[in-house]
């Protein structure tokens, strides 16, 4: 099984004021070169007036890892390596930040703007909903009107996701599944039915970003 880690769950944003520069951290979920790239571009569009916009990102967790930053023309090592260094430290793998920055009129300084920079990083990670990324299948079942609310239970007990229900002559329900969570589901489904009703897999996802809730405790 691929190893799993913290990964961001959705894009988010925030901002701290600093001797009356405001920094705002932009930090998101990406899994490739090309989406860190995208994301920093996207962040470069949403402040163009913006006098520095600092990125780095991690893709990939533990031993395969690349890791990027740049400083943006802020003096070398004051800006990007301090972002980069609160990423490092979060835990997470595939994760970009950009710290954007419009200057208020007074120079910080190389210290001051490390720790400006590491705490608006900080900042955005503190909000930061976290997921991750795992292997899941989709499932159909029909059952009766008179187990509807019994499976709707099973399928919590089991950590699903219910994506859909359509009722019609019997209830069906699409689910989404950790795959090690599945067969235990199948097993109680069938025995709460005599045998008579099975969930199909519809589709696997081996690389679903699934919030920390739908995994045991």
């Amino acid at each position: 099984m691929a190893e799993r880690y913290l990964i961001p769950e959705k894009r988010v944003s925030t901002e701290i004021i600093v001797v009356n520069s405001t920094f705002i951290a932009t930090a998101g979920p990406v899994f490739s070169t090309d989406e860190a790239k995208e994301f920093i571009r996207s962040v470069r569009m949403a402040y163009p007036d913006a006098t520095h916009n600092v990125p780095a990102y991690v893709i990939g967790y533990g031993n395969s890892v690349i890791a990027y930053c740049s400083d943006d023309g802020e003096p070398s090592g004051s800006s990007g390596r301090p972002v980069l260094a609160v990423l490092q430290g979060s835990g997470m793998g595939d994760a970009a930040i950009v710290v954007t920055r419009y200057f208020g009129g007074t120079k910080l300084g190389i210290g001051g703007l490390v720790h400006a920079y590491g705490d608006a990083a900080k900042a955005v990670l503190e909000i930061m909903p976290r997921a991750m990324k795992v292997p899941t299948y989709t499932t159909l079942v029909a059952v009766p009107y008179a187990l509807f609310e019994r499976t709707r239970l099973l399928l919590s007990k089991w950590k699903a996701q219910t994506l859909a229900e359509e009722f019609g002559a019997d209830v069906m329900i699409t689910s989404r599944f950790l795959t090690n969570h599945f067969d235990g589901f199948q097993a109680e489904l069938l025995e709460m039915t005599a045998g008579t009703i099975q969930a199909e897999i519809i589709e696997e996802d081996p690389q679903t970003i699934m919030p920390l809730d739908a995994f045991d405790e």
